[in-house]
């Protein structure tokens, strides 16, 4: 008999709560196990049931909601990852194909094979209510409103791990990951029992809804797993599906990337598909649609109130305006330490350039035209007479008649012709 992550007969315990091996001669049982190597077991598993509640609740004290513990074995996920990637629905992140991803991702210790457990944790980032967006007003991901959530939670896990590695007396040979490795997250997150992949591919708790960050640290120590989360509390409910706006949801509980406003704001490098530009909204970074709508984040879901997640308040009501008249020395002080870098400057131009001609405010206009005017990139210029060609201005037409007389680069110029046409009906 062995416990799972627990040293076996014949183990006893260090005074840190380590397993370590007895030499001792005792009497033996029927089974031909000391009575002392039982006693020993039994501490072993206390302790190392002592040092998980003791690591949990420290990981609480740095910020996160929820902390499970999971075995490194492989996960079973994985075939569905790999038809995920052989569909396609990866679109351009094709550092997600690599072999050594693959690998890593079917079985964490590729990634360290000294791995015997992996802490599963979850920090919640729920926004607070915000009123409805207004005439030149953009939308943000909630999760993109404060600091990156990269760096912020790196340094927790590095506090945490100092605090074991004290506590321990030892070094602890660890892997620490946020969205950063090629790690299955919300897979592993299920297994150590912190909720459940939904519909919309997101990990959903049933205390805190589904705006959760996760972070793992693999780990060389034994530790007792906990229960995994064995039920699917979305039942026949279809919120999500039903409000994308673009249809990339699919029915095994995946999303097809080439479609999701997520990664159109966010991976996706150049022009963006015109059919699917109109179905973007206001959406500059990012997309919650499919969360907004989730009966378990409507009822249940609480607002953050880590200080490391709260707004900049530029970004809680974002202004169009300020996105289009963005230069590159702004973008990289004004968002300093905020995940929007992660589009780079062109890709949060072009962004709010759609944007504004799905919002259609006609203050947007000269904004626009300062885009289309300037020496900028031809795709973006491009784009910019596109959206002037949608708001129903007498300034946006004029902008791009006098564009059509002067313009010299064939993309822009085709872009303005295809303006004015749709402008005139």
């Amino acid at each position: 008999m062995r416990a799972a992550g627990i040293a076996p007969h014949g183990a006893g315990c260090s005074a840190s709560g380590e397993p370590f091996l007895s030499k001792s001669k005792d009497r033996t049982d029927a089974g031909g196990c000391s009575q002392r190597s039982w006693r020993c077991y039994d501490h072993a598993m206390n302790q190392g049931q002592k040092l998980a509640r003791a690591i949990k609740e420290r990981a609480r004290g740095l910020g996160f909601q929820l902390v499970g513990i999971s075995h490194p074995s492989p996960l079973p996920g994985f075939e569905r990852y790999q038809r995920w990637l052989a569909a396609g629905h990866h679109g351009g992140m094709q550092y997600l194909a690599k072999e050594r991803a693959l690998t890593a991702r079917q079985d964490p210790r590729k990634l360290m094979p000294n791995c015997r457990a992996i802490l599963s944790l979850a920090a919640n980032h729920t926004p607070v209510p915000r009123p409805h967006d207004q005439p030149g007003q953009g939308r943000i991901a909630a999760y993109a409103l404060g600091e990156d959530y990269h760096d912020v939670l790196v340094q927790r896990l590095k506090a945490l791990m100092r605090w074991l590695e004290k506590r321990l007396g030892r070094p602890v040979e660890h892997r620490i990951y946020t969205d950063t490795g090629p790690l299955l997250e919300r897979e592993l997150a299920q297994r150590a029992g912190l909720g459940w992949i939904g519909k919309n591919a997101c990990l959903i708790n049933p205390q805190w809804g589904s705006y959760l960050f996760l972070a793992e640290v693999l780990l060389d120590l034994a530790l007792p797993a906990d229960e995994p989360f064995l039920w699917d509390r979305c039942g026949s409910c279809r919120r999500c599906i039903e409000a994308c706006p673009t249809q990339c949801i699919l029915p095994d509980r995946t999303v097809d990337a080439r479609r999701c406003i997520s990664y159109l704001t966010i991976e996706h490098r150049g022009a963006i598909d015109p059919s699917l530009r109109n179905l973007m909204d206001a959406w500059v970074f990012g997309c919650d649609i499919c969360q907004q709508v989730c009966p378990w984040n409507v009822r249940f879901a609480r607002p953050t109130q880590d200080p490391a997640f709260q707004p900049r308040p530029a970004l809680q009501a974002p202004d169009l305006v300020w996105f289009l008249k963005l230069d590159r020395a702004t973008y990289r002080g004004a968002l300093r330490g905020s995940p929007l870098k992660r589009a780079r400057f062109e890709g949060l131009l072009r962004n709010a350039i759609i944007a504004a001609a799905n919002n259609g405010d006609p203050q947007l206009v000269p904004a626009l035209i300062s885009v289309l005017r300037c020496a900028g990139p031809p795709d973006l210029r491009a784009l910019a007479a596109w959206a002037l060609g949608g708001i129903p201005s007498r300034q946006a037409r004029h902008a791009l008649r006098q564009a059509l007389a002067s313009e010299g680069d064939p993309e822009v110029r085709q872009a303005v012709e295809q303006a004015l046409q749709r402008s005139a009906t």
